[in-house]
């Protein structure tokens, strides 16, 4: 249980300065004893929010021997952007830079696993949840496909997530969340030929994207390139801005929302007809302050388009832009093809490695 005495440590001597989480399991978790042969015997889980544990991927993820450390941090009541989180020290704080947010709703489960406090954490995507708080916290995270895992949320934009250090200990938890044989213990799906894929700066619809944050998800594409794990063509897709879809589904008014929807589903069967995946930056903004991001302004502008459609989407860490802001790197794939997508995203981020903060 080495791994969970050291995330216990990382928590008493860091969460009073991130706030990432709202409790903290330490006598539970140091009296776990998991099944050593379990997949993820002793693995630290975050679960997102007090009520995490009820949900079916951490009820799957501690069945397979993971042990939760505590309840993680998400936005307080009345907040009117999501973008935040308040833990038990007050609002939740970016590890690479304490002025910023982390992100959201996810904001704990990212800041926990981007320094240790926990290996693994459960999030739920319903517009950029955890691919936002993954990317401004420069660790993996994953939104599966719509419907592939149970959600209680019932407009159907809600799929279940996952944050973790790296695109391979996400693989292991997803094998288990799916019931299916992972591969064993140290190695990676061979990367094979170059992923083929399309390369959008804002999705044709997103204006504004930061210059800084483009010039480094570019220069991550660019070095995928080089390094004969990516294939990129373009033109990139012209999606409909999703904005007031996704609001209509939200409010419970899918049928406003048709139109936009089966646009932007025929642009995307087109697209994955002959690529693999679609490759985005996952923000067109870097984290912003702790008073907001601004009127007017949606860190979800190149996210909520795939709660929308339901298609699988990681955001892998791309490096940081020059005044040391975390930037993500989005690749969105086929419907259903979670595994294949995070498989390949192993090879993908060990040329995009980033530093612990």
């Amino acid at each position: 249980m080495e791994e969970i005495r050291r995330a216990l440590e990382e928590i008493d001597r860091r969460d009073a300065g991130l706030s990432a989480f709202v409790e903290v399991w330490r006598k539970a978790a140091s009296a776990a004893r998991p099944d050593p042969s379990a997949e993820l015997a002793g693995v630290p889980l975050a679960v997102k929010g007090r009520s995490g544990l009820r949900a079916h991927t951490a009820r799957r993820l501690v069945a397979a021997g993971a042990v939760p450390v505590g309840a993680t941090a998400v936005p307080g009541p009345g907040t009117p952007w999501r973008t935040w989180g308040l833990g038990a020290h007050g609002p939740t704080r970016n590890p690479w830079r304490s002025d910023r947010t982390p992100g959201g709703s996810s904001a704990g489960a990212a800041v926990a696993v981007a320094t240790g406090m926990a290996a693994l954490a459960t999030g739920g995507d319903g517009a950029g949840s955890v691919r936002i708080p993954a990317a401004w916290c420069g660790v993996f995270g994953l939104k599966t496909s719509n419907g592939l895992l149970p959600s209680p949320d019932p407009s159907g934009l809600a799929a279940p997530g996952l944050l973790a250090r790296t695109a391979a200990d996400a693989l292991a938890a997803l094998h288990c969340l799916l019931g299916a044989p992972g591969p064993e213990p140290g190695t990676a799906p061979a990367p094979g030929a170059p992923l083929r894929a399309v390369w959008s700066a804002d999705l044709g619809f997103a204006d504004g994207v930061d210059p800084g944050v483009l010039a480094v998800a570019e220069a991550a594409v660019g070095r995928l390139e080089s390094a004969g794990l990516l294939a990129t063509t373009g033109p990139g897709p012209v999606l409909a801005d999703p904005a007031d879809a996704w609001r209509a589904v939200r409010g419970g008014r899918p049928e406003e929302a048709r139109a936009v929807r089966e646009g932007n589903d025929r642009v995307l069967d087109a697209l994955f007809a002959a690529a693999e995946v679609l490759v985005t930056p996952t923000t067109p903004n870097r984290p912003h302050g702790h008073d907001g991001p601004g009127p007017d302004r949606y860190s979800t502008s190149l996210t909520w388009a795939f709660n929308l459609s339901g298609h699988p989407a990681a955001s892998i860490p791309a490096g940081f832009t020059p005044d040391g802001c975390p930037v993500g790197l989005q690749l969105v794939a086929p419907r259903g093809s979670d595994v294949s997508l995070v498989g390949r995203s192993v090879a993908l981020q060990r040329v995009l490695t980033t530093l612990r903060p």
